[in-house]
């Protein structure tokens, strides 16, 4: 992004405010407009820009697993104890390899619900629309400005980011975060390049209804196809009990399996479903979308910073798309709120090169290991078959490597951002 295009526009803080502005109204963005504005307060005007005034409507028909961290992060923004009765603990998981005719789907490996001892499940699941409307009721409460109107131009000016919005308003700023999805105009505008490629497959999303309880498992059936995952939701619903599906299914079959009205699609994905459940009922969706793998070669330039799907995009398989996403927002929220602290700025070379730093790492590991898993799992070949179903009854059986799984996925560890610990 050059300086040269944008004529002079206006801060609207008063001397002395810095100001951040956050494109794009996602699940992300909302959380690092929260966690900036609850740590700096006055001290630091906070605008969330986004073309739909980032309404709670268009999450509606997604769940995410908020890992350990996730929730402690939420926790601490005041948030987690509104959507606490509309989360629902994981309390087990259970991991079968099979074919989709087989009969009987043993558990090579399964896992409990605390890692290491501690109190908390790794993991809630938390239906998108309660949390997107519970983070935009707290921004509001706390200052943060949503303005509807999306960023068209952005360039640097005089030591200042200056954007122009849709309807033609210049605003500057110290920082400007892209958290515009993984086809971020503004990352493409700042010229930083994109590594990845898209995968045979398609996900498809839908919320069952299903006649005997969960008990807070989760189920995830590695298929040849791909993995199918079961993931409990709270009570409700015509049959009493819910839970969410995320099924990924070759891009080649995908159309022929969802073309068919409501009972056939209901067929389709009882076949791939527990029988341990009972009767089930489609009660959302399916709805589908391409998946991909893709990282942004740098998650930050002049005054700027990417954050969530516009820095990386990874394969659903392990479900830590949104704790990605979440995990940006701690960091770059903590390298802020340190530079305010200290009375330096706080869209700095060396802040953003910090964040860069503690969120690259993380990233590149999760979408190796997602990558890695769909590759092996995602497959029929019997030699894989036989190696990976042996690794798993060792995994199960040894306590100790399970419980590094655990706190990995519930995020306890040293590296992670201090919001989350």
């Amino acid at each position: 992004m050059t300086a040269s295009a944008l004529p002079p526009a206006r801060t609207g803080t008063r001397p002395g405010t810095r100001t951040v502005l956050i494109a794009g109204g996602g699940l992300a963005g909302l959380t690092l407009a929260l966690a900036l504005k609850h740590a700096n307060g006055a001290a630091l005007d906070v605008r969330v820009l986004d073309p739909g005034g980032a309404r709670a409507e268009r999450h509606r028909g997604r769940a995410y697993a908020v890992a350990a961290g996730g929730r402690r992060m939420l926790a601490r923004l005041g948030v987690w104890d509104g959507i606490a009765g509309a989360a629902e603990p994981i309390t087990r998981m259970e991991i079968s390899d099979s074919r989709l005719a087989d009969p009987v789907r043993p558990a090579f490996l399964s896992f409990g619900d605390t890692p290491g001892g501690a109190e908390e499940p790794f993991a809630h699941m938390v239906e998108a629309e309660p949390l997107g409307a519970a983070l935009l009721a707290a921004c509001a409460e706390s200052g943060v400005t949503i303005q509807p109107a999306a960023v068209t131009r952005a360039a640097c000016a005089g030591g200042r980011m200056v954007a122009e919005l849709s309807g033609g308003e210049r605003l500057s700023a110290d920082l400007l975060v892209a958290a515009d999805g993984a086809r971020s105009r503004l990352r493409e505008a700042a010229r930083i390049g994109w590594v990845g490629w898209s995968y045979p497959q398609v996900g498809i999303v839908a919320t069952i209804g299903h006649a005997r309880p969960h008990g807070g498992r989760a189920f995830e059936h590695f298929l040849p196809s791909g993995p199918f995952a079961i993931l409990p939701l709270p009570d409700g619903g015509a049959l009493g009990h819910r839970s969410s599906i995320v099924w990924t299914e070759r891009k080649a079959d995908a159309g022929a399996l969802l073309s068919g009205g409501p009972d056939e699609v209901l067929g389709e994905i009882g076949r791939r479903f527990t029988h341990d459940l009972g009767d089930i009922a489609l009660e959302r969706g399916p709805h589908s979308y391409p998946l991909s793998l893709g990282m942004a070669r740098a998650f930050q330039a002049e005054r700027l910073a990417l954050l969530g799907d516009a820095a990386h995009v990874i394969h659903p398989i392990a479900g830590q798309g949104l704790n990605l996403g979440l995990a940006d927002a701690a960091a770059l929220a903590d390298g802020v709120t340190d530079a305010m602290r200290l009375g330096l700025d706080p869209g700095a070379p060396d802040v953003l090169r910090a964040y860069e730093r503690a969120r690259r790492f993380d990233t590149l590991a999760m979408a190796a290991t997602t990558d890695g898993l769909n590759r092996l799992f995602s497959n029929d070949a019997l030699p894989l078959r036989l190696a990976r179903d042996l690794g798993l009854g060792l995994v199960d059986r040894l306590p100790g490597l399970k419980g590094l799984f655990i706190r990995e996925a519930a995020q306890q560890r040293d590296s992670v951002p201090r919001l989350m610990r």
